[in-house]
């Protein structure tokens, strides 16, 4: 992949939310089901693999040409 997504990180709360994070600023929150299944994509992925879910998941994702 030519243009991999970096910077991404994420944090879980007592309430089960996640808080994506891209560069230091908040991109997402995913409570419910999609925060479930995102831990469970989290438990078995590479850090590649995490870095692109988040990007797709923050609306972070094709920008400009990519095919």
């Amino acid at each position: 992949m030519k243009n991999k997504p970096v910077g991404f990180r994420f944090t879980t709360n007592k309430n089960d939310e996640i808080t994506i994070f891209h560069q230091g600023r908040t991109a997402a929150n995913l409570r419910g089901s999609k925060a479930s299944a995102f831990l469970n994509f989290a438990a078995n992925a590479t850090d590649d693999e995490l870095q692109h879910r988040m990007a797709r998941l923050t609306g972070n994702y094709k920008r400009g040409n990519e095919r």
